[in-house]
């Protein structure tokens, strides 16, 4: 199948879509699917074109055809392959509830992904691995050693060609370098239901809060901590019967199914970065 994803941002104005459908219409191509939003506080566009191509053409070919158009409009206009499978790189710590939804989505077929490798600071997880038949990674890190550890996943990253790093509670503090140099492609579970409760402990925090409500947010990871755009969140009901311990066990069922959904919408194109925040397209 001769499909692709197109994906547009720039300033709103008339004309857009009319030379969007005018090119798929010079290269007989049947849209399959479409969706747009334009915002009017900040003024932009934003589109997501699934369609059909009769002849096969590469990535290259499609996005230096459509430059003149993307030059004419101000547009960040990107192309994607609908049928790769994006590659996966997983940082896990000690808490591997959201690893193991991963790996099961992925291997029971319903995550599109590939994930390449597991990395982790502990050795907890390397059967886990094992049984899934992915390559596990055990990168140690002490503040003396963060930025070579560091490196180790950015050569990771390069050697195996990942599209997109999770960090499924990966619990390390990533360094301004690593975070500007998996800018747009890395994305963040973090078990409270941001903005609120941010840094370690939110479920702790939460039950001496009294909260009646916890959440989970995935979010693009930034330098600034837990302030990434948000991409999904969910939220559970809780009481005042509850300990910290159970608002924990809640939570993680939330985290996993967040984190999965963020996932999804990065691999199949939805996000579009609109300032610091998403528009996520469904």
């Amino acid at each position: 199948m001769n499909d692709y994803i197109l994906t547009i941002a720039c300033p709103d104005r008339i004309g857009i879509v009319h030379n969007v459908t005018g090119w798929l219409l010079k290269r007989h191509g049947n849209i399959i699917d479409a969706q747009q939003f334009g915002d009017l506080e900040t003024e932009q566009f934003f589109l997501r074109v699934h369609f059909h191509l009769p002849v096969a053409a590469s990535i290259d070919e499609l996005h230096a055809d459509f430059a003149t158009i993307a030059i004419k409009f101000n547009m960040q206009a990107n192309i994607y392959d609908a049928k790769r499978k994006a590659r996966l790189l997983i940082l896990v710590s000690r808490q591997g509830h959201c690893l193991n939804d991963l790996l099961f989505r992925t291997h029971s077929g319903q995550l599109p992904v590939e994930i390449a490798g597991i990395v982790s600071n502990h050795n907890d997880y390397a059967g886990l691995a094992q049984s899934y038949q992915v390559p596990f990674h055990h990168f140690p890190v002490t503040a003396e050693t963060r930025i070579s550890q560091e490196q180790q996943i950015l050569d990771l990253v390069k050697q195996e060609n990942i599209d997109l790093v999770v960090l499924a509670r990966y619990m390390q503090i990533l360094s301004d370098n690593l975070c500007q140099a998996l800018s747009g492609k890395a994305i963040n579970i973090h078990h409270s239901f941001l903005p609120s409760f941010k840094g370690a402990r939110p479920y702790h925090q939460a039950h001496e809060r009294g909260v009646k409500i916890i959440g989970a947010t995935a979010h693009y990871v930034t330098a600034d901590l837990d302030e990434g755009p948000i991409i999904e969140q969910d939220i559970e009901r809780v009481d005042h019967a509850m300990s910290a311990h159970a608002l924990t066990q809640v939570g993680s069922d939330v985290e996993s199914l967040v984190l999965a959904r963020a996932v999804r919408s990065h691999v199949e194109h939805r996000i579009l970065l609109n300032g610091n925040r998403t528009v996520v397209f469904r």
